[in-house]
């Protein structure tokens, strides 16, 4: 038994819960605080109105702490469906949607309905870690698909990795962690791939809110035949910083829902039924508000452009950026897995390595790195190249 590989043996720790182990021992001070750009989470509460009514309906609405439907609220469900076919110009119906405990189980959910062991999923590189860890724990296998220097996958090299046992193509749109925004035609591309060969396309936008575009990111939806191919993946977590509510969304067929509802509710029963109501209030009362930190989040994007030269000059590159994320290149021999932990002691910013996002057989993570800006307003990112440039002084 000592030699047992259980499932989660099979795959790395956590990686942000890793990199935060990295504080430890490590004193900060008032004239140089940590500067944390290592998680993609917003850490500050949902809008006052917001949390509000989560406490009124806490009060008052008993149902609100009961089991609900393994596939979630139903008049979310119905507006979830309603605001979508609006905004992608398609027909989505209320039952070809199920609200999931965070985008995360949406993905877990997904793959477990459609894969079995030793079955390949893939992954554009560098990837969602969490797409990875749960892949290696079902014993499926990630088939990395390089990306080019703008971090955009080819469906041309994606055809060439299609096995007899690939059973889906994930991608992540605005891009975690690259921030690259995928053209509506390169997703196209990849959808029209996917349903020649009779696979799944998972496209996981989470970040859709923050897009610096204007308009349907994708055609997808207007397909009549969309669900048949189609798995679409979003998360309440970041419009309306829910993060701690679990309230996610899973688009696609009736019937693969139907097998995504036996994993569903074994695992969780029911999504959260207050952030589920909060999810419902917000998406109904709260677009102005999401304008705005749309707004926000575009200008922290445009001050990592603004200030990036400051280092960029230095032999650093700017290989993505967008949502909550900027990709960078380092200039260093050290790689970046130990420059990552250097940064924490020497500069104290803690920003999280490229190779947390890459397979083991590509050195090129060693040389990149991730910066999440959710949390960083513009003057803490120009003091966050400030301290970076000290490091190429050393």
């Amino acid at each position: 038994m000592s030699g047992l590989i259980t499932r989660t043996k099979a795959t790395f720790a956590p990686p942000v819960m890793e990199a935060r182990r990295w504080l430890e021992g490590v004193t900060f001070s008032e004239e140089r605080p940590l500067l944390n750009v290592s998680q993609a989470a917003p850490v500050d509460p949902p809008p006052l109105p917001l949390r509000e009514f989560l406490a009124e309906t806490a009060l008052n609405v008993p149902d609100a702490h009961l089991y609900g439907p393994v596939l979630g609220l139903p008049e979310l469900r119905h507006e979830v469906a309603s605001q979508w076919s609006a905004a992608y110009q398609g027909t989505i119906r209320d039952t070809q949607i199920a609200i999931t405990s965070g985008c995360n189980q949406a993905f877990a959910a997904a793959i477990t309905a459609i894969c079995s062991e030793a079955d390949e999923v893939i992954l554009p590189t560098p990837w969602y870690f969490n797409h990875k860890m749960w892949l290696d724990m079902l014993g499926i296998h990630s088939v990395p698909l390089a990306t080019d220097g703008s971090l955009l996958p080819d469906p041309e090299h994606a055809k060439a990795l299609i096995t007899e046992k690939t059973r889906a193509i994930a991608l992540v749109t605005p891009n975690n962690p690259g921030g690259v925004e995928y053209p509506p035609e390169l997703v196209r591309a990849f959808f029209e791939l996917a349903q020649a060969h009779g696979l799944k396309l998972i496209v996981d936008e989470t970040y859709r809110d923050f897009d610096s575009r204007t308009g349907a990111p994708h055609d997808l939806f207007q397909d009549p035949d969309w669900d048949g191919t189609l798995i679409q993946l979003y998360s309440f977590s970041k419009a309306y910083r829910l993060t701690g509510h679990r309230v996610g969304a899973m688009l696609s067929s009736e019937a693969l829902l139907a097998e995504a509802e036996k994993f569903l509710d074994t695992v969780a029963i029911c999504p959260n039924q207050l952030g589920q109501h909060a999810a419902l209030w917000g998406m109904q009362n709260l677009g102005d508000w999401v304008a705005k930190e749309r707004l926000e989040i575009l200008d922290r994007r445009a001050a990592i452009e603004d200030y990036f030269p400051k280092i960029g000059n230095e032999g650093w590159s700017l290989m993505g950026v967008g949502a909550y994320f900027a990709y960078v290149k380092h200039p260093f021999e050290t790689p970046s897995d130990q420059l990552a932990q250097q940064m924490v002691k020497d500069i104290h910013v803690l920003a999280l390595p490229g190779t947390m996002f890459m397979p083991n057989s590509d050195g090129s993570g060693g040389w990149q790195m991730r910066i999440a800006f959710a949390n960083v307003a513009r003057p803490d990112i120009q003091a966050l190249f400030d301290r970076m440039s000290t490091l190429s002084q050393r």
